[in-house]
Formats: structure tokens, C-alpha cells, sequence
């Protein structure tokens, strides 16, 4: 892929598991490593640069990982946004009354999935079975996505299924839908990446000379393919990231040494 030279102006829209981060056993063990903390914070340090994390994490999680840097942030799949101040807005008025009716489903595939478990967050529940066994976990979560689907036919809920993951949240809201509120600004370069279905919305949010970026090989509408993250560690997202840094390094040098 080949990266714009010397944009005046540019939007990073990042998901954060899975692009970012290898996913973990734990979720709450993802937490950015040295170097991506580096890296965005060099980069939201240019001042042509404008960073937003767009995730399905909570906003309370999202704020203590970036909470100090000036990024800006989507949390919980676009329930919440945080842009260029430290208070949270919500997208819509939206309701978690729901909740009461799914949480003891989900609590009963959790007895019956050994290593599998519940993340409640604002408006969303997550039925995690990453530490179950692989063969018996796809075998729940194919009987958990049927049954939730039938009950929530009439109701203003979506599940969604991600890595390991099965998620029940409003109807109407998606990543794609708050990344747009970014776009009223005339960008020269906008680069939008994800690994998950649920970064398709954002993908198709995107303007047509956008650079989209999908983590892995499965079908998408995004642009561009790059490798996912090992076990360990996202290489290819991490050496852009490293390459677009240094290049505005350059640039503003250059800038320097012509005013000199």
C-alpha cells in the first residue's frame, strides 16, 4: 500500500483489539504496550494528525488507557464518543432496559460453557468464551446467536458475533455511524483500520478516497488486506503506524529548515 506524501491535513480511525493489540485470554490484560503508547503519542502530537480510537471497550476502560494522551475516542461500538475534550457524550438516547431479559440467557450459557463469561458494560452485554474449549465454545456460541436472535425479534437489539465473542447491544448504533460525526472536516488523508465485522461499518462510512484496512484475509469492503496480529504482536499495523509517525517527523523538519 502506498501512503500519501506531505497530507495537510489527516483522520486515523483505529479499532483497538485485534488491529492494535493481540486479543488476550484475559481482555483486561491488553492494555497498551510501551511502544503503541509511543506511537500515538507521537503521532497525536502533530498537529496535522487527528487520532481516534474507535472500539468496542468501555469508556471507562478507554479512558484509563488514553485518557492523557490528545486522542480522541469511540467506545462500546459508538454508544459513546469523546472528541477533543475529557467529558463523554452519547451518540442517542438509548435504553439498557433490555438487559433484565438477556442477562440470565447469557448467564445460563455461562454454566453450560466452562471458561466462558460475561462483560456488562454501559449499554451492551458480551458473552466472552475465548478460555473455553475451541470445539465446545463455536458449539455455544452458534446455539447463543440463534436463540438471542429469535427472542430479540421485536426487540431494539442487535447481536453481533466477534472474535470469541457474542454481543448484544442497541439496534441503530455502530462504529460506522459515530466515525462519521469525524468527517464534517475536510481531511487530505484518511486511513480507517479494523479487524472485526463489526469494523465494516466503518469501512463503509468512509469517503472513497479513504485508505481502508482490514486486519486479516476474511471478506470485506475495505481496500486493503494486512496480515492479523500474531500472539504477540501486530506487525504490519504497527510498522504503518511507525512509518506515518516518521514521515511527519520528517515533514515538520523540513518545515523547520525552510524558515530557518
Amino acid at each position: 500500500m502506498r501512503i500519501i506524501r506531505r497530507p495537510r491535513k489527516r483522520i486515523l480511525f483505529l479499532d483497538y483489539d485485534g488491529t492494535l493489540v493481540p486479543f488476550k485470554q484475559n481482555p483486561k490484560q491488553a492494555r497498551p504496550d510501551k511502544e503503541l503508547y509511543g506511537l500515538l503519542e507521537d503521532l497525536s502530537s502533530d498537529p496535522k494528525n487527528k487520532i481516534v480510537i474507535i472500539s468496542g471497550r468501555d469508556r471507562d476502560t478507554l479512558d484509563d488507557w488514553f485518557g492523557k494522551l490528545s486522542i480522541d475516542l469511540i467506545a462500546e461500538h459508538g454508544v459513546w464518543l469523546r472528541e477533543g475534550r475529557p467529558y463523554w457524550s452519547m451518540i442517542d438516547y438509548l435504553t439498557d432496559e433490555w438487559k433484565a431479559e438477556i442477562s440470565p440467557i447469557l448467564e445460563m450459557f455461562v454454566a453450560r460453557t466452562p471458561g466462558s463469561f460475561i462483560e456488562t458494560k454501559g449499554y451492551s452485554l458480551v458473552w466472552h468464551y475465548r478460555k473455553s474449549d475451541p470445539a465446545l465454545g463455536e458449539l455455544r456460541s452458534r446455539e447463543l446467536v440463534s436463540h438471542l436472535q429469535f427472542i430479540t425479534t421485536n426487540m431494539n437489539v442487535k447481536v453481533l458475533e466477534g472474535n470469541k465473542v457474542v454481543e448484544v447491544k442497541n439496534a441503530g448504533i455502530n462504529k460506522g455511524k459515530a466515525a462519521s460525526r469525524w468527517l464534517n472536516e475536510s481531511f487530505n488523508f484518511i486511513l480507517a483500520a479494523g479487524d472485526d465485522w463489526t469494523d465494516e461499518d466503518t469501512f463503509n462510512a468512509m469517503p472513497d478516497s479513504a485508505y481502508t484496512l482490514k486486519i486479516g484475509n476474511t471478506p470485506t469492503s475495505a481496500r486493503y488486506n494486512l496480515h492479523e496480529c500474531g500472539p504477540d504482536y501486530c506487525t504490519e499495523m504497527r510498522n504503518l503506524l511507525i512509518t506515518l509517525a516518521q514521515e511527519g517527523h520528517q515533514i515538520r523538519r523540513k518545515v523547520v529548515s525552510n524558515k530557518l
